[in-house]
């Protein structure tokens, strides 16, 4: 277990210890499980992206009693970005640990696919400070068992960030559009701020064809959908005009094309003011694109 203490909630089976892991192809992975996942989408790309002074930007005025700052990782598939981004913010080196870094930041990090989850408590550099549950998100009854479990140990009823890296896509052609606004709906309730990954449209018909290649069932809502297009830009009105969410910031885009968006919700503005830097870098962005078109 990547943590010390494990988190068990009804419904949540670990894979036995002996199971071979499994070898899906990508078409054969209906929630995105996918086996070394970041073997084709590497995690540098996403953090050549993030200023590794993020969250000490963030949380400028976090004290001993509130401290450590608590993320939440949605979809970790088998950890390797969880473990990047930890190393990542704490700028910690390849093969460096800090024995204080579980005081500074510690990340839940979850997944639907056991094995997957296995894999990660197994391989994980730094048990103190990432924790690993198998967890479908969508599941109202576990996730509020798991994640209060775990707010619990720190006296915390919120998440200060949550990660959704590449998800929405499987959240959506799996529940639909109600499942999309749901699960961010969820997500904007349980964290201050938000950094979210959408995957755009194209990759929602890669995904339908894939499977239709092997012969499987086409995904029950991929036809239904009435949320499409741009999806960056449909995640941001939802978040923002339904569940109370602002973007503060756009870190650009992944050589895969897929946008970094940064929220916060409304209610910590009084308590924690954007930081100017983030402001100006936004600016300069938007003055970049402006000149690029």
């Amino acid at each position: 277990m990547a943590a010390s203490t494990k988190l068990v909630g009804e419904g949540v089976k670990k894979a036995p210890a002996e199971e071979e892991p499994r070898v899906l192809g990508p078409g054969a992975a209906p929630f995105g499980n996918f086996p070394y996942y970041s073997r084709f989408h590497p995690p540098e790309q996403r953090l050549r992206l993030l200023p590794p002074e993020l969250l000490r930007r963030l949380f400028p005025l976090q004290s001993p009693e509130t401290r450590p700052i608590l993320g939440l990782d949605v979809g970790c598939n088998s950890g390797d970005l969880s473990v990047a981004l930890y190393k990542h913010f704490l700028s910690l080196r390849d093969g460096e640990t800090c024995s204080g870094a579980s005081k500074e930041f510690r990340l839940l990090c979850c997944d639907i696919d056991p094995v997957l989850v296995e894999r990660a408590e197994k391989e994980c550099p730094f048990p103190d400070a990432l924790t690993f549950i198998t967890l479908d998100f969508m599941n109202q009854r576990t996730r509020k068992v798991l994640l209060n479990s775990f707010l619990s140990q720190f006296g915390r009823s919120l998440f200060d960030i949550g990660f959704c890296m590449s998800i929405t896509m499987w959240i959506h052609l799996n529940h639909g559009d109600h499942g999309l606004w749901e699960f961010l709906a969820h997500l904007s309730s349980l964290c201050r701020y938000l950094l979210v990954e959408p995957q755009p449209w194209k990759c929602y018909r890669a995904a339908a064809r894939r499977l239709r290649k092997l012969g499987l069932h086409d995904f029950d809502h991929f036809h239904s959908l009435t949320i499409r297009g741009d999806m960056a830009n449909q995640i941001v009105q939802i978040l923002t005009q339904d569940h109370g969410m602002e973007l503060i910031c756009c870190f650009g885009n992944t050589s895969w094309d897929r946008s970094l968006l940064l929220f916060r919700a409304k209610q910590t503005i009084d308590t924690h003011p954007i930081p100017e830097s983030l402001i100006e870098e936004e600016k300069e962005r938007n003055r970049l694109r402006f000149w690029r078109q």
